[in-house]
C-alpha cells in the first residue's frame, strides 16, 4: 500500500515568519498537490483567513514537543475532513475517508446503515446522526496493519509532522483502536444482508 507523502509542520507563523510556541492556538491550512498535501501554520494573530486555493483548513494547537503525540481533534474537525474528502477517487484518499468513517462511527457520530455494490465496490451507506445527511464511503477491505498506517498518516496530516503517534483520538478522549473498528465493521457486515439503495450523499463542503 502506497503512503501520502507529508510535509512536516515548519513550527513558525507562514505569515508573520514567527516561531510557533508549545500550546499555541494556531489555523492550520492543507494544500492538495496530488500524492502529497502541503501544511501552512499560521497564528491567530497572523491568520488572513482561509486562502482561497486550500484544500481545507482547521484550527488546532501547537503540539509539545520532545514526546509522543495523542492527537486531540474537535470531532467538527473529523466531519468537516470526512465530508471533504467524499468525491475522491485517487485509491490512498478513498481509504482515508474509510478510517474516518471508522473514527466517526465509533464515535457514534456517524451512523452504519446498509451495504450495497457499486461498480463491484462495497460501498457502505452511512448517516451523521446530527445532520441526518447520507454519505456513501467506499470499503478498500483494509486489514488491522494497513488501518494502523492510514491512521498514522491521518495524524501526521492532521497533527503537522510525521512523529509517533500515541494514539488517534478526538477531543471527547475515547479511545479507538483496531480491534475496536472490526468490531464495528463485522457488525455492519452482518446488518448489510438485507440492504437497499439509500439516498445520494449530500454536496461536500469546502474551504472557499
Amino acid at each position: 500500500m502506497e503512503q501520502w507523502e507529508v510535509a512536516r509542520c515548519t513550527s513558525v507563523c507562514s505569515a508573520t515568519g514567527r516561531e510557533l510556541a508549545e500550546n499555541e492556538p494556531i489555523f492550520a491550512v492543507l494544500y492538495d498537490e496530488g500524492d502529497t498535501f502541503r501544511r501552512e501554520d499560521f497564528s491567530v494573530d497572523g491568520w488572513p483567513g482561509p486562502p482561497a486555493d486550500c484544500y481545507c483548513f482547521f484550527k488546532t494547537t501547537v503540539p509539545a514537543r520532545e514526546k509522543k503525540k495523542r492527537l486531540l481533534l474537535d470531532d467538527e474537525v473529523l466531519v468537516s475532513f470526512f465530508t471533504r474528502l467524499a468525491d475522491e477517487t485517487l485509491d490512498e484518499r478513498i481509504r482515508f475517508r474509510f478510517v474516518l468513517a471508522l473514527i466517526l462511527m465509533r464515535k457514534r457520530i456517524l451512523k452504519y446503515e446498509q451495504t450495497t455494490k457499486v461498480d463491484g465496490n462495497e460501498v457502505w451507506h452511512m448517516r451523521l446522526v446530527r445532520e441526518q445527511s447520507v454519505h456513501q464511503v467506499i470499503n478498500p477491505q483494509l486489514d488491522d496493519t494497513q488501518i494502523d498506517s492510514v491512521s498514522r498518516q491521518l495524524g501526521a496530516i492532521l497533527h503537522g509532522d510525521m512523529g509517533d503517534f500515541d494514539e488517534l483520538d478526538a477531543a471527547n478522549n475515547e479511545d479507538i483502536d483496531s480491534g475496536d473498528i472490526d468490531t464495528e465493521a463485522d457488525n455492519a457486515d452482518a446488518v448489510a444482508s438485507d440492504a437497499s439503495e439509500t439516498t445520494e450523499p449530500e454536496t461536500v463542503q469546502d474551504s472557499k
